[in-house]
């Protein structure tokens, strides 16, 4: 179970540390400046490489020529952000290391993607993941749906980019708005005039700068204290060190079944379907290396969430040991680790930059993959199908006009942030409420083929239906509630009161010690089976509008937008099994439109490989003018 002890009762005390030191020395501006320069210099020389003779192909997907170490790297940058680093371990200093099960959920959250959603991607050679629902349902659902990822990142980015500055500046007194400007004008520079080849780049540094700001803190934290080995014992002797809690109840914010099958639903969310990363995949140069680079994130996610399990022990283990300020003590749970970090390094120049620039490395490449997938989506699925005339150039341009354009729109959601107050929980819970319901929405296309445009439009608009009532009545219920402090296993916020702010994922939605009833039970639901509620409405509303709406009769079906779940475990069984369980689909009237192959003419397949892969999907394509149908091999 998880235990947040009170850190008011050190064990020896030291005058010295009654105060943090909360202004940057010239050395720690400097490193920070390097930062930004750095960053500025990757993107600018990308940017600058063939000036005049790039492609719009190079700009949104750098060539399709990116190898799966960067790839992996990026994939990583993309969700790691300042909300992350600040927040994971003020989870662990208050509630205990039973956050680092949610480890267990990447497996799965990795392996599904890799092997299911990357292939359907790559082989149809897509530019914006949402290009996929127009093949597999119609246009309106794919306006729909890039316009639903469109409202979810334009809300979410400029919170990204406004609560570490506000958080920075609380702390070390680090100039809010020169911090924003900072980031947001030399992100905005190098994402619109070097496109993704110069944003996977940039990450790439920024992810070995995040790494190594968390290393300095956990060395130099431990080595302070005694070691690692006097930290475990510490936090152990504090019940800090979680057990396996093996309570089924999906109200209770963190067990081991929410974190390591609930948060599975989440990594979907994000690794599966979410443009910032299918573009990643699709600029690789092989599927091949698509599918490494999504293996290669595992161990680094692994590495990461470690890493934030350490500093929340190192800093739990040090404030055992040393008293903290009256400061610290009225502190905000997010700035619980900048504190720390001030506190800590405060006697050693430099390193306190290093740390702000691991900060502000998580939001450069956050942001930076926020404005290039922004673009790419409204360059590929609202201007080009309407103006399929433009010439090279013109969409080159436009492609940079929109991601410095929406570089501009993240600024001002920056200032509008500072003008939210504490409603700004609710504008941050939308980037976890859409994610949810997109993923039903494809799971909905690629594993059910009776499924048809009508259900897929009002399965998604229940799924955000239902998302919004329960996600949004969460926060009304916090707001409402007189709740001073959440109970042991409670839910918690992990930026200041006047604007809380979560996970990357979604806000997290308080609990009250007395148990909820009725609707306010439903709004106690864990956060982190948000994902699976949403996701499941769209896939049951969708499946049920189909079905009653006569499903893909009389409508045109792509086989390869279509993931054959059944053929596949079928094929699991043991041979005799196979051969007893023949299952032959009675969709035969189904016109099907094929893209996959393009050697076939009129249905026919002219070779021998392309039968191979067709028949190990479980699909026959026959001979039938003018079109083709689909039928299940006897397996």
């Amino acid at each position: 179970m998880s235990m947040g002890e009170s850190t008011s009762a050190p064990i020896h005390t030291t005058p010295d540390t009654n105060n943090v030191v909360s202004t940057f020395s010239v050395v720690d501006y400097v490193v920070f400046g390097l930062l930004l320069l750095l960053s500025l210099v990757i993107g600018l020389y990308h940017a600058c490489r063939g000036w005049g003779r790039h492609t719009i192909g190079e700009l949104l997907l750098a060539d399709r020529k990116m190898g799966c170490l960067p790839v992996a790297l990026s994939l990583l940058a993309t969700f790691q952000s300042a909300v992350a680093i600040l927040g994971a371990p003020a989870e662990i200093y208050r509630y205990g290391t039973q956050y680092w099960f949610l480890g267990c959920s990447y497996f799965l959250g990795l392996l599904i993607p890799a092997h299911i959603f990357i292939p359907v991607f790559y082989r149809l050679h897509l530019t914006s993941a949402y290009e996929y629902l127009e093949l597999r349902f119609n246009k309106a659902v794919r306006i729909l749906g890039t316009v639903t990822f469109i409202f979810q990142m334009v809300i979410y980015m400029g919170v990204a980019l406004y609560a570490p500055s506000l958080a920075l500046n609380a702390v070390t007194g680090f100039d809010l708005w020169l911090s924003v400007l900072a980031l947001g004008i030399v992100c905005n520079i190098y994402t619109a005039l070097g496109g993704l080849k110069a944003v996977i780049w940039t990450d790439v540094f920024q992810t070995l700068v995040m790494f190594l700001g968390q290393l300095v803190v956990i060395i130099v934290g431990s080595a302070r204290v005694g070691g690692l080995r006097h930290v475990w014992n510490v936090t152990s002797q504090h019940g800090l060190i979680s057990g396996i809690e093996l309570d089924p109840d999906p109200f209770v914010r963190h067990t081991f079944w929410t974190l390591a099958f609930g948060g599975v639903f989440m990594m979907l969310s994000l690794y599966g379907v979410n443009q910032a990363q299918v573009q990643r995949y699709l600029s690789s140069h092989s599927e091949k290396a698509a599918v490494l680079s999504c293996y290669a994130v595992f161990p680094c996610q692994q590495v990461t969430l470690c890493m934030s399990c350490l500093i929340g022990l190192v800093m739990f283990a040090y404030y055992k040991e040393y008293t903290m300020s009256p400061q610290q003590e009225q502190a905000a749970p997010d700035q619980l680790v900048l504190y720390f970090v001030m506190d800590l390094l405060k006697d050693m120049p430099g390193l306190p930059g290093l740390f702000v620039a691991c900060l502000f490395s998580g939001s450069l490449s956050t942001i930076s993959s926020a404005f290039n997938s922004l673009a790419t989506v409204t360059m590929e699925d609202l201007i080009q199908p309407w103006f399929p005339e433009l010439t090279e150039t013109r969409a080159i341009m436009l492609s940079r006009s929109l991601a410095f354009a929406y570089g501009l729109i993240c600024l001002g959601m920056a200032y509008i942030s500072s003008l939210l107050g504490s409603v700004l929980q609710a504008a941050l819970s939308i980037f976890g409420m859409v994610g949810g319901p997109l993923l039903g929405l494809f799971c909905l296309g690629m594993f059910f083929p009776c499924a048809n445009p009508p259900g897929a439009i009002i399965g998604l608009l229940t799924g955000l239906t239902m998302a919004f009532w329960i996600g949004i009545g969460a926060v009304v219920s916090r707001l409402n509630s007189a709740v001073t402090s959440p109970p042991i296993n409670g839910s918690s916020s992990f930026l200041p009161s006047n604007m809380t702010i979560a996970t990357v994922t979604t806000l997290m939605p308080s609990t009250t010690l007395s148990k909820p009833t009725g609707l306010q039970r439903l709004y106690s639901l864990s956060y982190l089976w948000y994902s699976a509620h949403n996701s499941t409405t769209v896939i049951v509303v969708g499946l049920i509008v189909s079905l009653l709406t006569g499903g893909m009769r009389g409508r045109t079906l792509n086989p390869d937008t279509i993931y054959p779940v059944l053929p596949k475990l079928l094929s699991l069984l043991p041979l005799s099994c196979q051969k007893r369980l023949r299952w032959r689909s009675h969709r035969q009237d189904v016109p099907v439109v094929s893209n996959l192959f393009p050697e076939k003419m009129n249905g026919v397949l002219q070779d021998s490989r392309d039968k191979e892969r067709v028949a190990e999907g479980g699909l026959v394509l026959q001979p039938c003018s003018p079109t083709c149908v689909v039928q299940e091999t006897s397996l």
